[in-house]
């Protein structure tokens, strides 16, 4: 499974959106953006807020991988 960063990072690419966009939709600077893609793991407030902005469910692809 992909690190969630990287998932990100493929659907802001996918949406053709640019990593400005989405710092300045989660009222952040764009270095912070890039430190996102480098993460393994996320808080989960950011990573819905992300989803949202997105409009789609990170939390589903982490939920994914899980094998229960």
């Amino acid at each position: 499974m992909k690190a969630i960063g990287e998932l990100i990072k493929e659907e802001l690419e996918h949406q053709e959106r640019s990593v400005s966009w989405l710092a300045r939709k989660l009222a952040c600077d764009r270095s912070n953006i890039y430190r996102i893609f480098q993460k393994q793991s996320i808080d989960t407030s950011v990573l819905r807020h992300i989803s949202i902005i997105l409009n789609r469910n990170f939390f589903l692809d982490l939920s994914e991988e899980l094998d229960l």
